[in-house]
């Protein structure tokens, strides 16, 4: 884990480290804040993440069909 000023001063060996396949995370103010990782592991998990989940028709699609039980609301008194 690199604190940000050092990932800034070895830039370098932060996109090195990333390139070799070990994903780099950097700090900032003592929390979390990125990770550095290779552009092919990048597309990879973006890839993977779009395959995982279906097309937004396919939700849509997914709805239960039929009717669907409401609940009956009143309207509110209102004094004018």
């Amino acid at each position: 884990m690199w604190t940000l000023q050092d990932a800034k001063n070895k830039f370098s060996a932060v996109v090195d480290e990333a390139l070799a396949g070990r994903p780099q995370e950097v700090t900032r103010r003592g929390k979390p804040a990125v990770v550095v990782l290779s552009a092919e592991e990048y597309h990879r998990l973006v890839n993977a993440a779009g395959a995982e989940r279906g097309s937004f028709a396919d939700h849509l699609l997914g709805f239960p069909s039929g009717d669907i039980e409401r609940m009956e609301a009143r309207p509110r008194d209102v004094a004018l």
